[in-house]
C-alpha cells in the first residue's frame, strides 16, 4: 500500500490534496486527520472505544521518508483504542475503520507528534502521513479468564468510577440468543446486585465505568446465570448472556483511609452477615466480595492500644478464615493457602487455618504437607476426629503414590533392561555377520588361490 505521492509535499499542498480524495474525521471538522480509504472493510461493524485492535502501519514524512514501519518488524501493532495509549490521530481514524480496511492519513501534529516531534525522526511542528491497515479488533476483556468482555458505544464523563459498597444508578437490557428478558431502571450496591437479580459479571463491570458510560457486556456462564440458569429469566444452564448498561449516576462508598476505626467496625457486622448470607445460598463469588472488603479495611490498620488490635486481629481473621472455604467451595487451592497463611501469621495453632489449609494441600495432592497440617491440628485439639480421618487418608495417598512409584520405576527400569537386551542382541548379531562375512572372503580368496 503506498501513497498517492511519492515526490516531496508541503503541509498545504498535502492538506489541499487529502481534502478533494479523502474525508475528514475529526469531531470538530478542522482537518486534522484526513482520511482517505484504499480499500474498504468487511462488513459495517467498527471499533467502539476500549476495543483491543490490531494494525500494520507505515509512518512517513510529507518528504516521502519513512520512519517507522509495523511491517519491516513483521509483527503488528496492539493498543486498546480510546484509551490514550497512541497518537490521538491514531484513537480518531481506528474508531471510522471496518475489519479489513486499509487507508493513508494525513495528521496535522497537534493530532500527531506535537510541537516536539521526535528528536532524530520528526522534526517539530510536523505533519505526518500514515498507511494503515485494521487487522483485528475485540472487546476489552475485563478479567483475567476472559469472563467478562465491554464493548463501549458511549465514552462516560470524568475519571471516577463506582467502588464496592458504591450506590449506582443503571439501566439494563439483558439478551440471551437474541432475546430480550430484562429491561429496567434499577438503583443497587455494587457488590450486592445479586439482591436485584443482576448477575455478577455486571456488578463486576461497575468498577471500570464512568457516569454516563453506555456499554456493552458479554457476560460467560460463570458472571451470567451459571450452571442453574435462571427460572425467572427462562434462561438454561451454562448460557452465554449479553447486558447493555447504561451507568446513569451513582455515588461512591467511603474508602478505607476516609473510615476511622470506630466506623468500620461499626460496618464490619453488616458486610460480614451479608458475605455468610450468600456463602450459604452458594454464592461464593459474591461472598469473596464482601470478605475481601473487610481485609481492604483493616489490612493497614494500626489502632492504639491492646484492645483495638485485638479488635482489628479478629476481624482479619474472620475475613481470611471465610475467604479460605469460599475459595475452597470454588476449587482455588492456592488462594485458600494464602488466606490461611495470613491466619496462622498471626495465630500459629488456629485450628481452622490448619484445618482448610490441609484441605487445599491434599487436594493439589501435597500429601505430606497436608498430613503435616492436620497432625498440627491433632496437637491443638486432640479430639478432632475430621483431623484423625484426614491423616489416615493422607497416609493411604502417600501410600498409593509411592506404589504408583515403584510401578512407574519398575517398568521404566524393564524398558531400559529390554531396550539394552535388543541393543546387545543386534550388537551379536552384527558381529557374527562380520565374522561370517570374513570367513567367506577368506574361503573365496583360497578358492581363487588353488584356481591359479
Amino acid at each position: 500500500m503506498t501513497t498517492d505521492q511519492d515526490l516531496p509535499m508541503d503541509s498545504q499542498s498535502a492538506t489541499a490534496m487529502f481534502a478533494a480524495k479523502g474525508l475528514d474525521v475529526t469531531p470538530n471538522k478542522d482537518q486534522g486527520v484526513i482520511k482517505i480509504v484504499k480499500c474498504p472493510g468487511l462488513g459495517a461493524e467498527q471499533p467502539m472505544i476500549g476495543d483491543r485492535v490490531t494494525v500494520h502501519y507505515t509512518g512517513k514524512l510529507l518528504t516521502g521518508k519513512t520512519f517507522d514501519c509495523s511491517r519491516d518488524r513483521k509483527e503488528p501493532f496492539c493498543f486498546n483504542v480510546g484509551r490514550g495509549q497512541v497518537l490521538k490521530a491514531w484513537d480518531i481514524c481506528v474508531l471510522s475503520m471496518q475489519k479489513g480496511e486499509a487507508c493513508t492519513l494525513l495528521c496535522k501534529p497537534d493530532y500527531a507528534y506535537g510541537p516536539p516531534g521526535n528528536p532524530d525522526k520528526i522534526p517539530p511542528n510536523s505533519s505526518v502521513i500514515f498507511e494503515m491497515e485494521l487487522v483485528n479488533f475485540e472487546g476489552e476483556l475485563l478479567t483475567d479468564d476472559s469472563g467478562i468482555m465491554r464493548r463501549i458505544k458511549v465514552k462516560g464523563d470524568g475519571y471516577t468510577n463506582p467502588n464496592d459498597g458504591a450506590s449506582v444508578d443503571v439501566h439494563l437490557e439483558g439478551r440471551c440468543a437474541g432475546r430480550l428478558f430484562d429491561c429496567r431502571d434499577v438503583s443497587f450496591i455494587v457488590g450486592e446486585a445479586e439482591d436485584r437479580g443482576i448477575p455478577l459479571g455486571v456488578d463486576r463491570a461497575m468498577d471500570k465505568m464512568q457516569r454516563g458510560e453506555h456499554c456493552v457486556l458479554y457476560l460467560k456462564p460463570k458472571y451470567a446465570f451459571g450452571s442453574e440458569g435462571s427460572a425467572v429469566y427462562k434462561i438454561g444452564p451454562d448460557e452465554d448472556v449479553v447486558y447493555e448498561v447504561i451507568l446513569k449516576d451513582f455515588q461512591r462508598a467511603k474508602e478505607s483511609w476516609e473510615m476511622d476505626l470506630k466506623e468500620k467496625l461499626e460496618i464490619f457486622v453488616g458486610v460480614k452477615h451479608k458475605g455468610n448470607q450468600y456463602f450459604k445460598a452458594g454464592r461464593y463469588l459474591q461472598a469473596v466480595i464482601q470478605y475481601q472488603r473487610i481485609v481492604s479495611w483493616f489490612e493497614m490498620e494500626c489502632g492504639t492500644g491492646l484492645e483495638q488490635q485485638k479488635k482489628i486481629q479478629e476481624c482479619l481473621l474472620t475475613a481470611h478464615l471465610n475467604l479460605a472455604l469460599c475459595f475452597l467451595r470454588l476449587k482455588e487451592f492456592s488462594q485458600v493457602v494464602d488466606n490461611c497463611n495470613k491466619v496462622i501469621e498471626c495465630d500459629e495453632s488456629n485450628e481452622k487455618a490448619l484445618y482448610r489449609r490441609g484441605e487445599a494441600r491434599l487436594l493439589r495432592n501435597e500429601f505430606n504437607l497436608a498430613r503435616a497440617d492436620f497432625q498440627q491440628v491433632l496437637l491443638v485439639n486432640p479430639s478432632n476426629r475430621a483431623a484423625r480421618a484426614q491423616i489416615s487418608i493422607c497416609q493411604t495417598k502417600i501410600k498409593e503414590h509411592h506404589e504408583q512409584d515403584k510401578r512407574t520405576y519398575a517398568n521404566m527400569f524393564k524398558k531400559f533392561a529390554e531396550r539394552d537386551a535388543k541393543t546387545r542382541k543386534s550388537k551379536r548379531r552384527w558381529e557374527e555377520s562380520m565374522r561370517n562375512g570374513e570367513v567367506g572372503i577368506k574361503r573365496r580368496r583360497s578358492s581363487q588361490e588353488c584356481q591359479s
